[in-house]
């Protein structure tokens, strides 16, 4: 059990990130986003297996690190709750993680390519992405994290970045706060795409690492603005 009923605001957090991620098109019927419980770090609140753009409040549940069920449901879980779990537990300092398959990421894990930020907006990919290769550790398999060991392998190979790519698959984005994990998921797509199109016109200049940190830490002061903004696009939500 919950050493205390995971805060309601934050379960509405959750809820309003599916709906937003959806509505901003880095899901679709596939993907999820978690966040750590409020006061039992050894939890995280993921909604049951329900499309993002449908999630009701009573499909998030708690799950511990290891990805059992914490509440009582008889709804089916994600397959790949194992990726929430096991990033909780070897990133302490995350808060929120967003699993999708967001279709200009999905290039540059395919051919190694790492995602660097062409502009501000994506300061928080300063140190670029990295790359997760199911097939490095674990052969041929259905590129899904379906484990624990998997878990840890995906997680291991996020380190201390914001953002993994996952070869044949997608990618996984990490924050301190729901908001900043669904922004950070947003603008890595934007960041890709642009990225793509500059690539075709010729060499790139990159923010530097310093110009990165300053603009991540300014746009980490306005996310509530851009927050506010997709919140009232999806509009109310349904408590039931």
């Amino acid at each position: 059990m919950a050493v205390a009923p995971p805060d309601p605001t934050l379960i509405d957090k959750v809820v309003i990130a599916n709906r937003i991620l959806y509505d901003q098109g880095v899901v679709d019927g596939l993907g999820h986003v978690s966040a750590r419980h409020n006061s039992d770090p050894s939890q995280f609140l993921l909604s049951c297996n329900r499309a993002p753009g449908l999630v009701r409040h009573a499909d998030v549940l708690c799950y511990d690190l290891d990805g059992n069920t914490v509440s009582p449901t008889t709804e089916r879980s994600y397959l790949e709750r194992f990726i929430h779990g096991e990033i909780y537990r070897a990133r302490p300092d995350v808060m929120a993680v967003v699993h999708s398959h967001s279709p200009s990421v999905i290039p540059f894990g395919a051919t190694g390519n790492r995602l660097r930020p062409i502009f501000h907006m994506a300061g928080f990919l300063g140190s670029g992405s990295t790359t997760f290769d199911i097939r490095d550790g674990f052969g041929d398999t259905d590129l899904l994290i379906r484990n624990n060991e998997l878990g840890k392998a995906l997680a291991q190979s996020l380190g201390n970045y914001s953002c993994v790519l996952m070869r044949g698959h997608g990618s996984t984005v990490v924050g301190n706060s729901v908001e900043q994990a669904v922004y950070r998921a947003i603008y890595a797509e934007v960041n890709a795409k642009l990225q793509v199109q500059a690539l075709g016109l010729g060499q790139v200049t990159y923010l530097t690492p310093k110009e990165a940190d300053l603009a991540a830490a300014a746009n980490d002061s306005q996310i509530g603005r851009s927050w506010d903004l997709w919140r009232r696009r999806v509009g109310p939500i349904d408590a039931a």
